[in-house]
């Protein structure tokens, strides 16, 4: 039977990179996935083909719509009669796809990584290393990397159908829908919601926690739902869905929301719950791969599993299910196995929310500093002192920087306005380094830029921001 190295079990993120890295790295290396679109296998995992970036790509072409539409006038530029074509929008955003997907194939075949399409299965150990049925062949392996990813969440007794969605169905819809009803305000409920608000539809969300987005800044939270809300979205909190009927020609919910009976009816539901990990086909009950209480296959901080020679990474394990968290997985543990010290630093990883404003954070938010007993202090800058922003025609939002009282030593930063997925970085960088509120305040930063309002609200940590 053929023989690698490593063989790693997914060609996602975490699985892709891992190859990769592992390759660069002088190891002989394949990569077994069972994705496909359209009839054909294409690399890349949920995050290129139906996660990441096609929601991206719509998110782009919605808010340029919306642009065109509603804030071109602003700019003395004046547009009679746009539309909306979904079809082309949806080819579009086909074609970035299949650009990046692409490019992983070619990445492997550079790096010269076997990439085998079909199911991997973990079978049996074999000397030094493990027997895995790759796509109906045996191939024999010293390290096993298992990287298959995660499923949405469905609600138990409700059933995908062509107007009950999740991620992928809800990239794929033929027509923007009157009345659109999204299950969860959380990340990817949100981002989509907001896709097709600003195409036409009215956008509903039901969510079962209190208050929206909990996991950011208190802050941050407050403010992204009262712009949102601004746009249109219609949020209910502590909702339970007691039905959802899809009749055909609409989808009906019942809910209870403040102790009261609700009703609802929409064209197509978005339901956005969560993500479990798929280890289906995997094999882990038959060779004993030990899962947690909810399915996660369990891992050491070297990522090492119960099993000699078996790894795993990414959202199969748990933690942050985000790709860029995947892909350091996958280097770091490359890196291990070639007997470096790859690791990976989880208190700094940045999320984002790629939302009109966007939402961006890493680190602690203030309500976990005090909540772990420290002594913080805080600097906040708005986008409304900020030149370029002021150019842009959007001030909406701030950055706001945490740091330890006694030390200076920054713990958390989080933006809400224009731009800010990337403007994130620069705090990561700073963070990484072990960098103080006075060391961002005093790094030069190139005027006028969105950046400044990082600067200001370093220097706010000290109470001498000097354009608020």
């Amino acid at each position: 039977m053929d023989s690698y190295d490593v063989l790693v079990i997914g060609g996602g993120p975490a699985g892709y990179v891992a190859a990769i890295r592992a390759a660069q790295l002088g190891f002989r290396v394949a990569c077994v996935d069972a994705f496909e679109r359209n009839g054909k296998g294409s690399l890349g995992g949920t995050c290129l083909n139906v996660g990441c970036i096609p929601s991206k790509a719509l998110l782009d072409s919605s808010e340029k719509y919306e642009m065109i539409t509603h804030e071109a006038v602003e700019h003395g530029i004046v547009v009679q009669g746009a539309s909306i074509d979904v079809t082309r929008m949806h080819a579009r955003k086909d074609s970035v796809v299949d650009k990046l997907t692409g490019g992983v194939a070619f990445l492997f075949k550079k790096n010269k990584v076997t990439s085998i399409h079909g199911l991997g299965r973990l079978l049996r150990p074999e000397g030094e290393g493990w027997v895995v049925d790759a796509a109906g062949t045996e191939v024999l392996a010293k390290h096993v990397i298992v990287a298959t990813g995660s499923s949405p969440r469905a609600l138990p007794g409700v059933a995908w159908s062509e107007r009950i969605v999740e991620n992928t169905g809800a990239l794929t819809l033929p027509e923007v829908p009157a009345r659109l009803g999204v299950i969860g305000a959380g990340v990817i409920g949100v981002e989509l919601g907001s896709v097709w608000r600003r195409l036409g539809a009215q956008v509903t969300v039901l969510e079962a926690q209190p208050g929206f987005l909990p996991i950011a800044d208190a802050a941050v939270s407050k403010l992204a739902l009262r712009e949102f809300q601004k746009q249109g979205l219609d949020f209910h909190f502590s909702v339970r869905v007691d039905s959802i009927t899809d009749t055909g020609s609409s989808v009906k919910v019942s809910y209870t929301e403040k102790e009261q009976t609700m009703h609802a009816e929409f064209d197509r539901l978005i339901v956005s719950v969560g993500r479990v990990p798929h280890t289906a086909g995997l094999g882990a009950e038959a060779v004993g791969l030990a899962l947690d209480e909810r399915g996660f296959v369990k891992v050491d901080a070297h990522f090492a599993t119960n099993l000699k020679g078996v790894y795993a990474i990414g959202d199969v394990i748990g933690g942050a299910m985000l790709a860029h968290k995947a892909e350091d997985e996958g280097v770091a543990l490359a890196e291990q196995l070639a007997g470096q010290s790859g690791h990976v630093n989880y208190e700094t990883v940045p999320w984002v929310i790629y939302t009109t404003p966007e939402i961006a954070w890493a680190g602690l938010n203030e309500q976990e500093a005090v909540s772990r007993g420290l002594s913080v202090k805080t600097g906040q800058f708005p986008f409304t002192a900020n030149g370029r922003a002021l150019g842009h025609g959007d001030t909406r939002g701030f950055v706001k920087v945490i740091a330890d009282a006694a030390t200076d030593r920054i713990l958390g930063v989080h933006m809400v306005g224009p731009n800010v997925s990337e403007l994130i970085a620069e705090a990561v960088v700073i963070m990484e380094f072990g960098g103080s509120a006075e060391d961002l305040a005093r790094t030069v930063h190139a005027h006028p830029t969105l950046s400044e309002a990082v600067k200001e609200a370093a220097m706010a940590v000290g109470k001498r921001a000097i354009h608020a």
